[in-house]
């Protein structure tokens, strides 16, 4: 049962590990380097003699339609800016009105410009790449342990990520960097920074974010939206594949959505699981390094943070979806606050079987089920949700169709203000919530 606290697992029958290249010895990181005038011929003017009766020329005829052209364009582009405006300021009244509309052009890529629908042609792979590979970096750890008879031994592990800000923030994922007592980053021109703290991790998914001290003026990476990912659209996978082979770059489909898997690290001496929920499926092979690299579109967005693999089956990789990061992110870098946002209730991914089995009147959503379904206090308490509800939508966005409801939570920050759309007794009902912080109790 899914829930806003996401359960761990041991077991040795799971066959999807993540992608972090692991070494029991420390080693160096490998630093991979990226690897007659022409003449202009002078025109030639000719005159005649003009005629006596004075009448406008082709030039003219061909200025006078252009003014005509131009002073349309600029009528139509001023209606539209005045269209968006009004849009945006009538739209803006509405409390749900989500926080990053304040900025026009991040509104515009978010809600009007979906890089999604682009498809690649031939050579825009490599030109894409060309355009993304300088924000993702490679990042090595080191970690030291103390054993029963006090003797010390050094690991190593490499693995992936992007830089997200100019100023040096990383997204990874949390396995890259569990543990680790010193962490490198290595850009794609071999730049290496060994000043990075570990400033926060996602205590309900396997994310982590850090910050290159000192730093500015960095690549990054475009974040797109993986609610309106499609399944066959054509994606591109970047990474550090077997920590040795910097920003590889492989390509593939979206095979699926909404994939539920349990990962381990792939060490046979560990036997730590977690169940990660609402993945992306693709075909784009990820490697042992790969993880906390980014899945790209053919627009040059990142849609998805690749995290696992299958050991099991060949072309069988999945991703974190990128917009279940923003939220906190967000906090992170505004509030330098690393703070998950939080609604408080457990429950059942609403499929047609599951509808069937509870009968209930919906077929998508989230029903509100179990013991203690429904957190003493929480944000959900205070608003009324009560045992039995289904959430079906947040803020207008449809749960289960987009994402599940634990990431489209994710994508708002403590302290927002949201529209929950529950079905009871066969009624809509719309209520509002104030949504609080991750309450450390719930951490894995």
């Amino acid at each position: 049962m899914p829930t806003e606290k996401s359960t761990k697992k041991s077991t040795k029958s799971t066959k999807i590990t993540n992608t972090t290249k692991k070494t029991t010895k420390a080693a160096k990181a490998t630093k991979v380097a990226k690897p007659a005038k022409a003449t202009k011929a002078k025109a030639v003017k000719t005159t005649k003699p003009a005629p006596e009766t004075r009448k406008q020329t082709a030039e003219e005829r061909i200025k006078a339609s252009n003014r005509r052209l131009i002073t349309g364009a600029v009528i139509g582009g001023a209606a539209f800016c005045a269209a968006v405006a009004f849009g945006i300021t009538a739209y803006n009244v509405v409390d749900n009105f989500p926080v990053w509309t304040s900025n026009l052009s991040s509104f515009i890529t978010e809600h009007i410009i979906d890089g999604n629908s682009a498809n690649f042609t031939e050579g825009s792979i490599a030109e894409v790449a060309s355009r993304v590979t300088p924000a993702v970096v490679s990042i090595t750890t080191e970690t030291r342990t103390i054993g029963y008879y006090g003797q010390s031994s050094t690991s190593s592990a490499a693995g992936t990520g992007m830089i997200v800000t100019s100023d040096g923030y990383v997204i990874t994922n949390k396995h890259v960097v569990d543990g680790a007592s010193s962490i490198n980053v290595v850009l794609d021109d071999g730049t290496r920074y060994t000043e990075v703290k570990l400033v926060g991790v996602d205590p309900s998914n396997d994310v982590a974010y850090l910050k290159i001290s000192g730093v500015e003026d960095l690549p990054t990476v475009t974040l797109g939206n993986s609610k309106t990912i499609t399944v066959g659209q054509q994606v591109i996978a970047i990474g550090n594949a077997l920590g040795q082979f910097q920003n590889t770059v492989t390509e593939g489909i979206v095979s699926g959505t909404g994939r539920t898997i349990v990962a381990g690290d792939g060490s046979s001496s560990n036997n730590y699981y977690e169940t990660l929920s609402d993945m992306i499926q693709t075909d784009a092979s990820i490697n042992a390094g790969n993880s906390g690299g980014p899945l790209v579109n053919a627009a040059g967005e990142v849609i998805g943070i690749n995290t696992a693999v299958s050991n099991s089956a060949n072309g069988l990789g999945f991703a974190i979806p990128i917009s279940s990061v923003k939220g906190m992110l967000k906090s992170i870098i505004e509030n330098g606050k690393a703070e998950r946002a939080f609604l408080g209730v457990s429950y059942t991914n609403v499929t047609a079987d599951t509808a069937k089995d509870y009968n209930l009147s919906v077929k998508y959503g989230a029903y509100v089920t179990g013991e203690n379904s429904v957190i003493k206090d929480s944000p959900a308490e205070k608003a009324g949700i009560k045992s039995g509800d289904v959430i079906v939508a947040v803020n207008g966005v449809k749960v289960g169709q987009t994402g599940t409801l634990s990431s489209l939570i994710s994508e708002y920050t403590v302290g927002d203000k949201v529209e929950i759309t529950i079905v009871r007794d066969n009624k809509e009902i719309n209520l509002k919530v104030t949504l609080s912080s991750y309450p450390t109790t719930l951490s894995r």
